[in-house]
């Protein structure tokens, strides 16, 4: 542990005094808590997990990577994914392919998985682009697309080739525009692409297959022969990549000629890239070169995006110790946020996320534990960098997990839009969409406006426009502040940006917040500002919060006279 010297830097005119420490970093990643002695706190550490009065582990030590360089255009982005076959066709007549089920735009899903990946709906790219003005209208300033490559399966996730645009979407040309159209907007578009594996279709496999003397043959594990080989998840169209292949590298992630790069350069120009299983890429029994993978993927994003591209890792577990090497800036936080805001706003329906274990009911104190607790793990800057999501492609939509209850999915609408990350709306949730599971979730995108729960959408078009104009809620620290049962409340400040947000599950008694744990002191406090919801009142030096199911965010405006 290196001892750094703490210097007083300024004291407020609320009578509190800011220190500030240079902490050299000798190493990838740095480590460090703080240690209270004497006065009041007589021994305390400061670390992740909050204010501690016994010794504590290193494991939730606050932690600094050297090398991390986010894209500075994070901070304003509020992401949108699409599910490219599902979103909106542009009407253009295309043949139905050998794999697929031509389905009617309203016609509904297949309970059978296996059928439903086999439904095509005729989403495609120019569809995107006729629908920029909803994106536009909601607020967003990011795409998300779901894999554009040629495969077997409405999902795309087994490519049978990186080397061009699926012409069911309309091809490289289409993919060009839409970038170009969504950038005139000062929108971007990250792609989606699975390192992890292809598909069995994919010309790399097939070539590998006919001849294990090929370079092909060393793009994936083979066994005894070539029907022996490793797959994902033991799904036979999904053979799994070995990366300790130079040759894949090269091709796939490593440089201006790799898969990666190209999408990035003229004449597409892609603002970086998803990656799908990245949790288990490059990782195989003893074998083990995921952070090889992504700092090469990192290297080709860095190289090839004027303001910086976006490297996100799909992860469905504790992201910690990759998000800790500077490879992916960050990941999908399914595990330290979406999981524990599911089991604070939950329905009574039984569901899981990303496991078999189904999702509990927990009070509002105990979700605030799990969320510091997993999210402790990750370096601040790689949590402001990962994707925030109430739901995805990959889940039951949010307003099903809540049991169809509208206040509810505001509330976590809220917490979206108001908790550090990157958050991202998957198509149709701002329009009150459903789906018990993954599958069921995969609708197409409603379009007839008399659909819509239309409160719910305006509701999160002032959500969207109450983030993007608040440097607090965009890039500032956050405190927990209090958590009861049933509500949630906590701080987001950047300067003389000070934020209260509160959040409630259901109706429950007065909530008080002392005003000196907003503030420096409670005369320092000028006014609140109802910036959404219901503000608290004043009552001598507390901030009492009422109300029903709901959410409010409040802006502090401070005596500058003080």
């Amino acid at each position: 542990m290196t001892n750094a010297h703490i210097d007083s830097d300024r004291s407020d005119p609320g009578g509190v005094t800011w220190w500030r420490a240079d902490v050299p970093l000798r190493n990838p990643l740095t480590s460090y808590r703080f240690l209270l002695e004497g006065g009041a706190a007589k021994y305390c550490w400061v670390n992740e997990s909050g204010l501690v009065r016994h010794d504590v582990a290193d494991s939730l030590d606050f932690r600094l990577v050297a090398d991390s360089n986010e894209p500075s255009w994070l901070n304003g982005t509020v992401g949108y994914q699409i599910f490219l076959d599902r979103f909106a066709s542009s009407g253009t007549t295309r043949a139905c392919p050998d794999w697929a089920i031509a389905e009617e735009w309203e016609a509904p899903l297949a309970a059978d998985p296996g059928v439903g990946t086999q439904q095509w709906f005729g989403g495609d790219l120019a569809g995107i682009e006729q629908r920029l003005d909803h994106l536009e209208r909601l607020g967003v300033n990011l795409v998300y697309l779901t894999p554009f490559f040629p495969a077997r399966s409405s999902h795309r996730y087994d490519a049978s080739t990186f080397d061009a645009v699926d012409p069911l979407l309309g091809g490289d040309a289409a993919l060009a525009s839409l970038i170009a159209a969504a950038h005139a907007r000062d929108i971007r578009v990250i792609g989606d692409i699975t390192l992890n594996h292809t598909g069995d279709r994919h010309t790399w496999f097939t070539q590998a297959k006919r001849d294990l003397s090929t370079p092909e043959a060393d793009f994936y594990l083979f066994g005894d022969g070539p029907d022996d080989y490793v797959a994902w998840h033991d799904v036979p169209s999904l053979p799994k990549l070995d990366h300790r292949s130079d040759d894949l590298a090269r091709r796939l992630y490593r440089g201006a000629d790799s898969v990666i790069g190209k999408y990035l350069d003229d004449p597409f120009g892609l603002d970086g890239w998803r990656v799908d299983c990245a949790n288990t890429t490059g990782r195989n029994g003893l074998v083990d070169v995921n952070q090889l993978v992504a700092a090469d993927a990192r290297a080709t994003i860095d190289e090839h995006t004027d303001e910086g591209g976006w490297l996100v890792a799909e992860h469905c577990y504790d992201a910690g110790a990759d998000l800790c090497a500077g490879g992916w800036h960050g990941a999908m936080a399914y595990q330290w946020w979406t999981r524990p805001l599911w089991s604070w706003l939950r329905g009574d329906r039984p569901l899981s996320l990303m496991s078999q274990i189904e999702v509990p009911h927990l009070d509002g104190a105990t979700v605030v534990a799990s969320m510091r607790g997993l999210g402790g793990n990750v370096p601040w800057a790689a949590r402001a960098a990962s994707m925030t999501m109430l739901d995805s492609h990959d889940t039951a939509r949010f307003r099903t997990v809540v049991g169809g209850d509208r206040e509810r999915h505001l509330v976590g609408m809220a917490a979206l839009l108001t908790m550090p990350g990157v958050p991202t709306i998957f198509a149709g949730s701002e329009v009150g969409v459903e789906g018990d599971s993954m599958d069921s979730g995969r609708v197409p995108f409603p379009w007839t406006e008399a659909e819509w729960d239309a409160e719910f959408f305006e509701a999160t078009r002032s959500l969207i426009a109450v983030r993007s104009a608040s440097p607090a809620l965009r890039c500032g620290s956050m405190r927990w502040v209090d958590a009861t049962d049933d509500s949630i409340t906590f701080v987001r400040e950047v300067d003389d940006d000070i934020v209260i947000v509160h959040l409630r599950r259901t109706a429950c008694g007065d909530i008080d917040i002392p005003i000196s744990t907003v503030v420096s002191r409670p005369r320092c406090l000028a006014r609140t500002t109802a910036l959404c919801g219901t503000p608290p009142m004043r009552v001598d030096d507390v901030l009492r919060f009422a109300g029903d199911t709901g959410a409010s965010i409040v802006r502090c405006d401070l005596d500058d006279a003080l």
